[in-house]
């Protein structure tokens, strides 16, 4: 898409009704951008801006949303192939685009385009039969990480194995998933910490880079982010950026791309996993940099000249609400919450509490690390028993 002049009444299409298509509706609103949704269901966290419902899997209805807008744009990465080129084929901008998502859809195929990209990876192989597996885990030390290709997130779909047998039925399963039953299987990587580099970029080529952050993960899933990532100054902050804005280019990533990366405990850094739109790990973001990652992606999707991206402080600590209350809301909470912590920024998915599920979060700032941590950790457990 062309950059666009005079933003006001631009219509932007976010297929996907979830939590990161409700954090674009302020940043749309500050741009005079028209934020459309088409959700997956009634209720969805985006709701106050889903003016369709509808299967997101079926070609006529995704056509007939992106008629109504000018560009496309995703809260997930799971819209099916072809209903994305009959898209492109309709002459839908649409970021990213199927090429990079397809990407992003299949763990297989990302590990063999970064391979081919030269990027660095864990030692991963294809595997099609237990014996395969077997073989592949007995020349890394009798462990190995076993990952589905496709459908995986928060920790579904991966497992630490010692043998075949424990993922006996996925081989049973995968071959119905269009795979071609094959599974990814990884080196146990021996790291030091997780890490998360972000990036935008543009159709017409420019690419920023957030600071380097750290994440925390709890049961495979992400639950606290620091920005920057402690003593990253310098050569990890550089190697990380480079190797994003690698993948970012190297694929033809439109928008926000989040790589995730291991920092190994021989100093290497390893990409973990990708993700072709605003994050979890970028959070921070909204209230901890220049620009957010939310206003950026719209920029990015818009071919709009990119924000700065530069922390406004010292750190910013941001801590998943998980879970959330046995009974009751997150805004039930909300007078104690507030009052004991009036520097924290609270953000309300407007999800339903359930165990494991992400429901919100906080994001406090400051010079001190120490005083941050403790300020977004305290305001985090007012929602949650």
């Amino acid at each position: 898409m062309a950059a666009v002049n005079g933003v006001h009444g631009v219509r932007v299409g976010v297929i996907g009704g979830g939590q990161l298509a409700r954090m674009m509706i302020p940043a749309a609103i500050e741009l005079g951008v028209d934020l459309r949704v088409l959700a997956e269901a009634e209720g969805m966290s985006a709701a106050i801006a889903a003016d369709r419902v509808g299967d997101y899997t079926d070609v006529a209805t995704v056509l007939a949303f992106a008629r109504e807008v000018d560009v496309v744009t995703f809260d997930h990465e799971h819209v099916p192939q072809d209903v994305l080129r009959a898209l492109v084929d309709a002459g839908v901008p649409v970021h990213p685009g199927p090429d990079a998502l397809r990407i992003a859809q299949d763990k297989l195929v990302m590990r063999e385009r970064l391979s081919e990209l030269g990027l660095p990876v864990p030692d991963w192989a294809r595997v099609e039969t237990a014996s395969q597996l077997d073989d592949f885990i007995a020349d890394h030390g009798g462990v190995a990480v076993v990952k589905t290709p496709r459908g995986g997130y928060d920790g579904k779909g991966v497992r630490v194995v010692r043998s075949a047998a424990e993922v006996a039925e996925w081989f049973a399963t995968i071959a119905e998933d269009g795979s071609a039953g094959a599974l990814l299987v990884e080196e146990l990587v021996d790291f030091r910490r997780e890490l998360a580099q972000l990036v935008a970029r543009r159709p017409s080529g420019e690419v920023v880079a957030w600071p380097l952050v750290e994440t925390v993960q709890v049961g495979g899933v992400c639950s606290e982010v620091i920005a920057p990532a402690p003593g990253s100054a310098g050569r990890l902050a550089d190697v990380a950026a480079d190797v994003a804005i690698t993948i970012a280019e190297g694929l033809g990533v439109t928008g926000v791309l989040a790589v995730e990366l291991f920092e190994t405990s021989d100093e290497r850094i390893l990409v973990n996993e990708l993700a072709m739109r605003p994050h979890n790990s970028g959070h921070w973001s909204m209230d901890g940099a220049t620009t957010g990652q939310f206003e950026q992606h719209l920029r990015a999707v818009l071919d709009l000249p990119l924000g700065a991206t530069g922390s406004r402080d010292a750190w910013s600590v941001m801590v998943n609400v998980l879970g959330g209350p046995v009974e009751g809301s997150l805004a039930d909470r909300y007078s104690a919450a507030l009052a004991g912590h009036p520097t924290v920024k609270v953000h309300n998915y407007g999800k339903a509490p359930r165990p494991g599920r992400k429901i919100g979060h906080v994001t406090a700032t400051g010079d001190d690390l120490d005083a941050v941590v403790y300020e977004a950790r305290a305001t985090a457990a007012f929602f949650q028993d």
